[in-house]
């Protein structure tokens, strides 16, 4: 609770008094959040200022322990349902490599000493060494054919290095996320000779099977779901800034660096990176309208070639002859809007439906529907700094229904009915038409209410998420990857992290060994199913297009 003012309107008397005083506890709050705003800017203005002189600025001290009034925006406690405790036995899950049994020294024993059997004992180890091999390649010549026949090495053994030690870098780099100086120096660490050079090789080069691979799931969870989610996060490639987008299922996590996050990189995303393509028809020019763009500039577009889907350059050198002197943000409405039409009425790639997202601008009109996440929603309302303690008590006690209105959603989507999606909608309506008095608090609540429609996109699509967990996790991910590694410096090697990163990241939610995975295709045994093919395998028990559907029992239209 706040140390700040304690009041009790309620005790008021007089209404106009009270309402007098509410307006100025509100004017008092302002005050206060813009004194909050201004100390912090002094303070980073001082700090550049001394920076100017040759000084430093203000000290950041980190303490021991946490301050006892540090700002949690964690949601975590809130959304999660308590669940009962269990300590369950691991044993069953080691598998036994090996048995030794393990004798008592004769000696100790008396005469009268019976067996009777074994205690048993599991002791779980590693082994960590090297394996280099000296490969004596038979060498035969036929001097009537002039040729030399030599024996070929075994699969896997290519170049000076075996499967095992490209599999451990590739596992050690991506999938325990370890720095490429330290890579190279565990395996010098047990006698393998390889410089930072070829290490970077191993990590970078040479993997169009595993980008085939990761553009093969990918395809594959799109066409699981009409719905994914979406988020994404900075990366910096050969030290310019750039976003790492992640698009992520219950079957899947994936990965893709770009230079931008616009709404025509998202299209890109969400068309598996191939070549842009551009279409005008009526769907076109009705987006062009919801994007902004003038009536006008929209007659204009009408005079492009219609209903042609064309790749990026021919789309370019139209807009020139036909609608010249387009602004940049003009170009981008007419782009963006082409663009979209073009993804949904792709053919031979699936298009999704719904993407479960954060609220940013960028993905509107991308899909046919939105689903916003609460989690999200509800950080606004954790960042709400009362000075006023009668204004705190409103924010906890508005925070209190919130999360006890998101219990219920989890509910419904466990047991959906037709009856309790209306009562939810209807629910929803009331408690975001609540009023405090608290200013702060009231815009905020209004500000939820008008995202009606894509915060219930649950009550028609039980089956989605009410949060984007998923791609914020996948986004963390790539976050540690960064402070490890700080980013790729070219072009292959954002290739390589996005490949490798959306191979670990799936492998590990379909149940897959990393490590095992990775050398079965390294060593050429291909013994292992691909993880397209399991996740087409998954996706059949989790039908998570369920409610897009047609209901069989529905009569058919007669046309």
């Amino acid at each position: 609770m706040p140390e700040g003012l304690d009041i009790d309107l309620d005790g008021i008397a007089e209404p106009q008094a009270r309402e007098l005083i509410r307006r100025l506890l509100n004017l008092l709050e302002d005050v206060m959040s813009d004194l909050r705003k201004l100390q912090a800017e002094n303070q980073l203005l001082r700090d550049e200022i001394n920076r100017l002189k040759g000084e430093q600025g203000k000290p950041k001290f980190k303490g021991n322990t946490p301050p006892a009034k540090s700002r949690n925006y964690s949601s975590e406690g809130e959304r999660r349902q308590k669940r009962e405790w269990t300590k369950s036995s691991k044993m069953d899950d080691i598998p036994i490599d090996r048995e030794e049994v393990v004798r008592v020294d004769p000696d100790v024993l008396p005469a009268d000493a019976e067996f009777k059997g074994y205690e048993d004992v599991v002791v779980q180890d590693v082994i960590f060494r090297s394996d280099n091999i000296l490969f004596r390649k038979e060498k035969y010549y036929s001097p009537s054919e002039g040729r030399t026949y030599l024996a070929e090495l075994p699969a896997g053994y290519g170049g000076q290095y075996g499967a095992g030690v490209k599999a451990l870098a590739l596992v050690f780099y991506y999938g325990a996320q370890m720095s490429e100086p330290k890579v190279a120096e565990m395996l010098r660490s047990v006698g393998v000779c390889i410089s930072d050079g070829q290490v970077s090789n191993l990590l970078v080069k040479n993997h169009e099977p595993f980008h085939a691979e990761k553009d093969a799931l990918y395809q594959a969870a799109l066409a699981t779901s009409p719905w994914q989610h979406l988020d994404d996060t900075s990366t910096r490639l050969g030290g310019q800034n750039g976003y790492c987008h992640i698009v992520a299922s219950p079957l899947h996590t994936t990965y893709f660096t770009k230079p931008a996050k616009d709404r025509l990189t998202i299209v890109d995303v969400l068309r598996g990176d191939r070549p842009r393509q551009f279409v005008v028809n009526a769907e076109a020019l009705e987006l062009a309208e919801q994007l902004g763009l003038s009536a006008r500039r929209r007659r204009e577009m009408e005079g492009l070639p219609r209903a042609r889907t064309v790749d990026e350059e021919t789309f370019l050198c139209w807009l020139n002859e036909f609608m010249p002197g387009l602004g940049p943000i003009q170009r981008q409405w007419v782009l963006d809007a082409t663009a979209i039409t073009a993804y949904h009425a792709e053919t031979e790639f699936p298009v999704l439906r719904l993407l479960v997202v954060d609220g940013a601008p960028q993905f509107k009109l991308v899909t046919e529907a939105l689903a916003l996440c609460w989690v999200h929603e509800g950080r606004h309302y954790k960042k709400l700094i009362a000075w006023v303690r009668l204004h705190a008590h409103h924010v906890e006690a508005f925070l209190d229904r919130f999360w006890a209105y998101y219990a219920e959603l989890l509910a419904y989507r466990e047991q959906p009915t037709a009856q309790e999606a209306e009562r939810l909608e209807q629910a929803f309506d009331t408690l975001f038409a609540t009023r405090t008095g608290y200013r702060a608090l009231d815009e905020r609540i209004a500000m939820t209410a008008a995202k009606k429609d894509v915060l219930l996109t649950v009550l028609a699509h039980p089956e989605i998420p009410l949060h984007n967990n998923p791609a914020e996790l996948g986004a963390r991910a790539r976050v540690r990857k960064r402070d490890v590694s700080f980013g790729p410096r070219t072009k292959e090697g954002a290739r390589a992290w996005d490949t490798f990163m959306t191979l670990a990241a799936t492998a590990k939610k379909l149940g897959v060994n990393f490590h095992h995975y990775i050398l079965d295709r390294v060593s050429g045994a291909n013994a292992l199913p691909s993880l397209a093919e399991i996740i087409r395998q998954r996706s059949s028990h989790l039908n998570l297009g369920a409610s897009w559907q047609p209901d069989p029992q529905a009569p058919t239209p007669d046309y």
